[in-house]
């Protein structure tokens, strides 16, 4: 590589002597460390690699070549020069073939130039290298099991990301990192039990490593689910350096012709369900009354109508997705925002230690994740009645402020065509039950209740999103196991969404997923004219979907218990007649129910806005209350062992107050807000 630089004559009187000594090897390579690092700090990493370039070259008999070799990878990737960094990788594993840094690198700088496959091969000679292990291979070990099984989870190969990072898991149990991956790829696989030990990592230690959006697939437990946000917000942010620490004062805007100033943080607004569900919002924001600033944090898009769309109406538009966290935090803070939205949680792609920083007055959770945050910085969650009924409120840390329903959606999507159910490969005569979840949301005691329904009535097929064609034939071979026709079973293949959306209405029933219910997978059911059948629990998750059918005006959808909904759905396949006047019902409603008054959610949106504006300048914000969280943690995982595939709210809310009573004839616990009040403690 040729650098071409023009130094200041002090810095090219320091590289010659530096050099000079490197081509008599009288230059340590410790002495080129502490060179590097001070023209580093001084911005002058060519400097840093000339002379790297020159002790290589002239040392290479030196028992510390592998380590120049990876330093000076790290500072041509830090200039752009890939190839350089590449070949210097190499060279360092030439000195030292089972240096396990430097088989990280190279893999992740293939990895980066969108080379998957070379980066697999590359950590996998690692692992087979390794295959005995020693304390010093470990963590690098550790490392190629993990990324191998990221990228590997990322390309759809499940099964073989599965394989890698059991042996991570297995590796090191007390990390959560692989654990976090592997149960997620099991649930996109339907594989159960998703939670399972081994002679080498208990039940437990998985359960810890679970994160909260696959958790809220595997359990209807929102006091878990709490706690388990809680622990994550503190190992995904944690606490900002004292310096770093934010303390935004509010604005003075009620009562004052200025406008409030929010901001919609995502990796979402773009052609992705999020994005659908807020082009409207955003289009429909009073700008009278509000001046609406986007801080996208996601992938590169080009050619995406969405986001093309939301750009035209948002005010100011930033890609904060190359900044750091304390970048984009401070680009915030610059930009004076009083109230900014969370609409990731803890979703892919989400940023949450930006808003550990506070970067502005007031921030809020809101249309992104189906949960608390239980984090210290998020002080308001909007949500409706029917996801968070009154009494409730003690699962979430944040304020709970609600609107009409908590699923925008978007009047003017593209619908296409509507096909025949010849045209996507269903018999035309059949009863077709239908689910268009992602298959992480199907459980167990799911399938098991849909092969009921199916056993119950004869003629009937299930329409599903298909999955990889092992998934599809896994649940095949569920069914055929459980006496049910692998026939039967029919798989959508993936669409263009106009496509999507046309066809599903040729459906005769939607059978919702538990614990993780349909979201706008629902209210796009809904807007076609299908039916949503659907169980509420307790989490957000699992009440969301009934929110939305309430919201569409069918509220005799929503079942009571799982038992409940095998029957409704069985009989509905039996009265056609009285399914028939359920559509119609639905139909009928269709431009008038609160599902789709989007114009009244903006609103109601707006004035909680300005009610969070109004509590910030009199001092009354919310404090997200914290207490008692590791108790309920540890409660929970105790739960969770239980496995309890449903329990109603009373008897749920007993098994907590028992052991936390146990707990207290112990050591006596706090009084909280939730379940261990003053006159329990």
């Amino acid at each position: 590589m040729v650098i071409h630089t023009a130094f200041a004559p002090e810095q090219n009187a320091q590289l010659s002597a530096a050099t000079d000594k490197a081509r008599r090897q009288k230059l340590s390579l410790l002495e080129v460390l502490q060179l590097a690092e001070q023209w580093g700090a001084a911005g002058q990493a060519a400097l840093s690699a000339e002379l790297y370039k020159t002790w290589t070259a002239f040392n290479d008999q030196s028992p510390l070549l592998h380590l120049a070799f990876f330093n000076y990878s790290v500072i041509l990737k830090q200039l752009g020069d890939t190839p350089g960094a590449i070949n210097a990788l190499k060279a360092a594993l030439k000195a030292a073939p089972l240096m396990g840094q430097a088989h990280i690198n190279l893999g992740r700088t293939y990895e980066d130039c969108g080379l998957g496959a070379q980066a697999i091969q590359q950590w996998r000679n690692y692992v087979d290298a390794t295959a005995e292990i020693t304390p010093d291979k470990s963590v690098h070990r550790l490392m190629a099991l993990q990324h191998i099984g990221r990228v590997m989870e990322g390309a759809g190969l499940l099964e073989e990301a599965e394989t890698a990072l059991w042996q991570a898991i297995e590796l090191r149990p007390d990390k959560p990192e692989a654990g976090q991956h592997w149960i997620s790829v099991r649930q996109h696989q339907c594989r159960w039990p998703v939670v399972q030990g081994s002679e080498f990592v208990t039940k437990r230690q998985m359960l810890d490593s679970i994160s909260p959006l696959p958790l809220a697939c595997y359990a209807d437990d929102p006091l878990f689910q709490m706690a388990k946000a809680y622990r994550y917000y503190k190992m995904l942010a944690g606490r900002p350096e004292p310096a770093h620490l934010n303390k935004p004062e509010p604005r003075k805007k009620t009562g004052t012709d200025q406008r409030l100033r929010i901001g919609y943080v995502s990796s979402d607004l773009r052609d992705h369900a999020v994005g659908f569900a807020l082009s409207e919002v955003l289009e429909l924001h009073d700008k009278s009354s509000v001046e609406v600033y986007a801080y996208y944090i996601g992938e590169a898009r080009s050619n995406d109508a969405t986001q093309t769309r939301m750009k035209a109406v948002i005010d100011v538009w930033r890609d904060v997705t190359a900044m750091s966290d304390f970048e984009a935090a401070r680009q915030i803070m610059a930009d004076e925002i009083d109230v900014l939205i969370d609409v990731n949680g803890y979703t892919k792609l989400a940023r949450t230690k930006i808003f550990s920083y506070r970067p502005a007055p007031v921030i809020v959770n809101f249309c992104g994740y189906p949960g608390t945050m239980a984090s210290p910085v998020h002080q308001y969650i909007i949500s409706d009645e029917q996801i968070i009924p009154p009494g409730n409120e003690i699962y979430y840390t944040e304020k709970v402020l609600h609107i009409p329903c908590d699923q925008p959606v978007d009047r003017k999507r593209v619908i296409g065509p509507r096909p025949t159910r010849a045209d996507v490969g269903l018999p035309e005569d059949a009863f077709v039950f239908a689910c268009f979840n992602g298959m992480q949301k199907i459980t167990a005691a799911v399938f098991t209740r849909w092969m009921a329904i199916l056993t119950a009535t004869p003629g009937s097929v299930l329409w599903l999103l298909g999955g990889s064609d092992a998934v599809n034939q896994r649940l095949r071979d569920l069914a055929t196991s459980a006496g049910v026709d692998a026939a039967r079973l029919y798989f959508a293949s993936k669409v263009p969404n106009p496509n999507h959306l046309a066809r599903i209405a040729i459906a005769d029933l939607f059978l919702d997923t538990f614990p993780y219910g349909a979201h706008s997978t629902a209210s796009d059911a809904l807007t076609m004219g299908l039916p949503v059948l659907t169980i509420p629990g307790k989490t957000f998750a699992s009440r969301f979907c009934s929110s939305i059918v309430k919201s569409a005006g069918i509220p005799e959808l929503i079942c009571a218990t799982p038992d409940d909904y095998v029957r409704k759905a069985i009989t509905l396949a039996k009265d056609k007649a009285a399914l028939g006047q359920i559509r119609a019902s639905l139909q009928a409603q269709r431009d008038t129910c609160a599902l789709r008054d989007i114009p009244r959610l903006v609103r109601r949106l707006e004035e909680l806005y300005w009610q969070m504006q109004g509590e910030r300048e009199r001092g009354e914000t919310p404090v997200p209350d914290l207490s008692n969280m590791d108790m309920y943690y540890e409660i929970g995982a105790e739960v969770m062992l239980a496995e309890v595939e449903f329990e109603d709210e009373a008897a749920y809310r007993k098994r907590y107050r028992d052991r936390i009573a146990d707990w207290h004839a112990f050591h006596p616990v706090p009084s909280d807000t939730r379940l261990w009040q003053s006159q329990d403690a």
